[in-house]
């Protein structure tokens, strides 16, 4: 059995619906961010998957490669943000951080 680019897809689909779900269903900030993380890095494998079936050469590795910086400086800021909301609020659910508006 070869791998081909549809068993690529399926587990990149997997990974994005989960990460969908997880920003859907979740109340707490650092899990909507982990559900964040997932959908970009089925992003990095739908990148991978077409650079190397569709002979695009490393053009898609090198975007991979900017999405993961992307993510790591999302994750800094976003925690960041996060931990000072805690130090405010006492909680980091998503519903109750209402109060920034005011």
């Amino acid at each position: 059995m070869q791998v081909e680019l549809t068993h690529f897809l399926v587990v990149s689909t997997l990974l994005f619906s989960m990460g969908v779900f997880a920003i859907v269903t979740r109340k707490n900030a650092i899990l909507v961010l982990m559900g964040i993380e997932l959908m970009l890095n089925a992003a990095n494998i739908n990148f991978v998957a077409f650079s190397k079936f569709g002979g695009f050469g490393l053009s898609g590795q090198v975007i991979a490669l900017f999405v993961i910086i992307l993510a790591a400086a999302e994750a800094a800021i976003a925690l960041a943000i996060v931990l000072n909301i805690y130090k405010t609020f006492s909680n980091v659910n998503v519903d109750e951080i209402n109060n920034l508006k005011e």
